[in-house]
């Protein structure tokens, strides 16, 4: 039966209150609002938010898809806190995906456009990085742009498959390419850690189109080391340092 106007309009109102709710709760628990361990009471959310108990449940379901929650025993779900193995273990996952990414794409080669496009991307990151130190703004143009040439690596294999997994391990918390990124925004060495990660961008799109797979693969593993020690100091630095989440993460002993 052929859905209404009137239907599919109230399904589209409905999926677009969901997805709000989904990055408000999302912001509320990375920030410390919602404290990890402790029930969400459906009502308490509604009151919050200001929408219905519909999309505020399909929001906690993806939050829970995400990892960020976890469902309890006798209904509802609580934040989660991960150790700091999880989050390495998840870190390293990405990159041995984006590792192989970068090898197929070597071995099979990668249109003249994607790769027209990765050179614009990594074109932009150098012109930000010429300042000797990112303003706010720039700092979030360099989230995005590092954002963007993740994606175009990911599809240079040409592998719906391998795309996808890539997609779903940067889903992990705190495993994006630029999940710890926000650790060196406010420090004197930010600019540096920055320039190390785009000249590996560079090393690696350079190794895809000489098809040099092996050289590919290495370097691309070697890029998320970058993730792995900022990890580290997230957790390390005395004082601690303001990153949102970061406070889910337990230290190892």
């Amino acid at each position: 039966m052929q859905r209404s106007p009137r239907d599919q309009t109230c399904g589209e109102e409905a999926g677009s209150q969901a997805v709000k709710a989904q990055q408000r709760l999302r912001e509320l628990i990375l920030t410390g609002a919602l404290p990890a361990g402790e029930r969400i009471a459906e009502l308490t959310l509604v009151d919050l938010l200001g929408v219905s108990r519909t999309p505020i449940r399909t929001a906690l379901m993806r939050l829970e898809q995400e990892g960020l929650l976890e469902a309890l025993p006798f209904g509802g779900y609580a934040v989660r806190t991960f150790s700091e193995r999880e989050v390495a273990d998840a870190i390293e996952l990405r990159g041995t995906l984006e590792g192989l990414a970068a090898r197929l794409a070597a071995e099979r080669g990668v249109s003249a456009c994607i790769l027209a496009e990765a050179q614009a991307c990594l074109d932009e990151l150098d012109r930000l990085l010429r300042e000797a130190s990112l303003s706010e703004g720039m700092f979030s143009d360099y989230v995005r742009l590092n954002a963007q040439f993740h994606r175009l690596l990911a599809e240079m294999p040409g592998s719906g498959v391998l795309a996808r997994e890539i997609e779903r391990a940067g889903s992990l918390p705190f495993a994006s390419p630029s999940g710890f990124v926000g650790v060196q925004v406010h420090n004197t060495l930010a600019r540096d850690m920055l320039v190390i990660a785009q000249h590996q961008h560079r090393q690696v799109l350079e190794a895809i189109e000489r098809r040099e797979a092996g050289r590919a693969e290495a370097l691309m593993r070697e890029h998320s080391r970058i993730a792995r020690h900022n990890l580290q100091r997230a957790l390390r630095e005395p004082g601690g340092v303001d990153l949102p989440g970061v406070q889910l993460i337990r230290p190892a002993p």
